[in-house]
């Protein structure tokens, strides 16, 4: 047995065995030091100086990104605006200021306070943006006490790079054909090493526990890709499985990606579209390569995170018509800002809400601050020019925040005829339907709209009442629960009843138990993650919608989620015993 099996977050699938290599272990201690009163000033220069210093390292490793890597310089450059955020860096200085602690202390305690506020944020893609704060202040620290920044030690044969955190300008000096995987102690579901990983085609677990003081350079590592693990001087056996697996996998990949490109068609003709969820431009190619039928979910919110202030109309303008232009003829779907003021925009005063999760977040404050909808939905609005693009509302509760919303679109419309700049002005634009109110009044909603997108994540938590994020009741997140699944059919009866296309978002459109179920329903499409499209659009096409039709029948006619459970997975092992091995499941027994 290994010496030790560590537990993390797998992020780009696949199975690797070699040595251990290190890159970056985390080795500073934060100095905790009171400075005399009139110190301070030399102290906050210190710091300035230090976030400058970084700030010109990061510029040199992104005009120096070799030709692999280079989709990834976007993410360079929104570290190097970090470097200048004023909740960071003013906040660090009036720390030392108010408080005569020395700037490596104030800077620390810069990073806790965001990452509390960022901590109550619901969305995990926005959430996790923390870890780009906290490897730029680590780069900031580095600099305060006289160290520059490793550079990256070139290995001498294929190795499995560690790290205590993985970004793209630590990558910049990679060989990266000598890199047979990733393993970082540090990072989450959306972290940008699982971004660089799935780019580069390499298996990645991020966020390990105990991976610094368990592994030692040279250490023989398995890293099991597909459940998060990181075996520690495996036996034989081991070794012996995990190879097999390995070249299981293997021709798995390359039996599935033949085919990704062929449409999504089951064995008796239903066809749906398979689009992907993202939130860089730097994402496309994968959901090219990897056989999408366009962008169902471009998140928004990363170009107003981390900045001085937020971004222009020009700017948005060109992040958005790059992406439609890259993806044309297929569709992308722009979801406008679906955060609050008080975790992504610097100029905004910090908001005192006791539940941010349900106050002034996504289109609320989206009419709350018109002045940012408007400049973000001019942006949308002239990138519909250069493609297919579709805009679409979050957490809309009702018919009033709707028709808000929509007055102030056709408002922006008029100020672009006005003005002679050119748009689609037949741009369809939906709701996200992702609130229990919206799904009960989904009939007359899809009356002002062009289309539905339902958002499974947070439906579940809201219909529910649980978070996920939280180990005391995360048991209780059942997508396959009675009222989820009749909640999910009544939003695809009532669009279809009105002659409008259904999407489903989340985690539940690429879980194959769910899959066949949603097939059931007769949903046109499913917005899911880049890697998982070849994977799921094999499983579809090996479906047979009479079968799915059903199985959904049998499903609403149970009361209970573990008697669901039980049925969906008896089902669709006995359907797919093969290509469950690579697939990761949020179905749970518990009631």
């Amino acid at each position: 047995m290994a010496r030790e099996i560590l537990q993390g977050i797998a992020v780009s699938a696949g199975v690797s065995i070699g040595k251990a290599f290190f890159t970056n272990r985390r080795r500073r201690s934060v100095s905790f030091e009171i400075i005399p009163p009139g110190a301070a000033d030399s102290e906050v220069a210190r710091l300035e100086q230090a976030a400058s210093d970084v700030r010109d390292d990061l510029a040199r490793a992104r005009d120096n990104v070799p030709a692999e890597l280079r989709d990834h310089a976007a993410i360079i450059n929104s570290h190097m605006m970090i470097c200048q955020d004023p909740k960071l860096i003013r906040a660090a200085s009036q720390r030392i200021r108010d408080h005569h602690i020395c700037a490596e202390w104030a800077l620390d305690q810069a990073v806790e306070a965001i990452a509390a506020a960022f901590s109550a944020i619901e969305d995990p893609y926005i959430r996790e943006r923390v870890q780009d704060v906290r490897a730029v202040a680590e780069r900031i620290q580095t600099r305060l006490v006289g160290r520059h920044a490793e550079p990256m030690r070139p290995p001498d044969e294929r190795i499995v790079l560690m790290a205590h955190d993985l970004t793209p300008a630590d990558a910049m000096g990679l060989p990266t054909v000598k890199i047979m995987s990733f393993a970082t102690a540090e990072g989450g579901k959306t972290s940008h090493t699982g971004i660089l990983a799935r780019s580069l085609q390499i298996p990645a677990v991020v966020g390990v526990s105990a991976l610094e003081e368990s592994v030692a350079d040279g250490d023989l590592v398995i890293v099991d890709a597909l459940r998060g693990l990181i075996l520690v001087d495996p036996d034989e056996a081991e070794l012996a499985d995990y190879t097999d697996l390995k070249y299981q996998f293997e021709n798995y990949q390359k039996s599935i990606r033949r085919q990704s490109t062929l449409p999504a068609e089951t064995l008796d003709g239903y066809r749906i579209d398979v689009q992907a969820n993202i939130e860089l431009v730097e994402e496309v190619p994968q959901v090219l390569d990897g056989g999408g039928d366009g962008v169902g979910l471009y998140r928004t919110e990363y170009a107003f995170l981390n900045r001085r202030t937020s971004p222009t109309e020009e700017e948005l303008y060109d992040e958005y018509s790059q992406l439609a232009g890259l993806l044309s003829p297929r569709r992308v779907v722009f979801r406008t800002l679906d955060v609050g003021a008080d975790k992504m925009l610097s100029e905004q005063s910090q908001l005192e809400e006791p539940n941010p999760a349900l106050g002034l977040r996504a289109i609320r404050f989206c009419l709350r601050h018109q002045d940012v909808f408007r400049r973000q939905l001019r942006a949308i609005l002239r990138a519909s020019a250069h493609g297919s693009a579709s805009l679409l509302f979050p957490m809309i509760s009702g018919l009033h925040e709707l028709r808000q919303a929509k007055h102030i679109l056709n408002e922006v419309r008029a100020e672009l005829d006005a003005a002679g700049l050119p748009y689609d002005p037949d741009m369809p634009v939906g709701i996200m339907v992702e609130l229990p109110s919206a799904v009960l009044i989904s009939e007359a909603l899809a009356q002002e709209v062009d289309f539905f997108s339902i958002g499974t994540n947070d439906l579940i938590q809201y219909s529910l009442g649980i978070d996920r994020g939280n180990k005391h009741v995360s048991y209780l997140y059942q997508p396959l629960h009675p009222a989820i699944v009749r909640s999910i059919k009544y939003v695809v009866d009532s669009a279809h009843r009105m002659g409008i296309s259904v999407c489903v978002c989340g985690e539940v459109a690429s879980d194959p138990y769910c899959l066949p179920i949603l097939l059931g329903m007769q949903i046109d499409a499913i917005s899911i993650a880049p890697q998982a499209i070849p994977g799921i659009k094999h499983i579809l096409r090996r479906t047979n919608m009479e079968e799915c039709k059903e199985l959904l029948r049998d499903v609403l006619s149970a009361s209970t989620v573990s008697t669901i459970n039980r049925m969906v997975k008896e089902t669709i092992y006995n359907r797919f015993p093969e290509e469950l091995t690579f697939f990761s499941s949020m179905l749970d027994q518990d009631d």
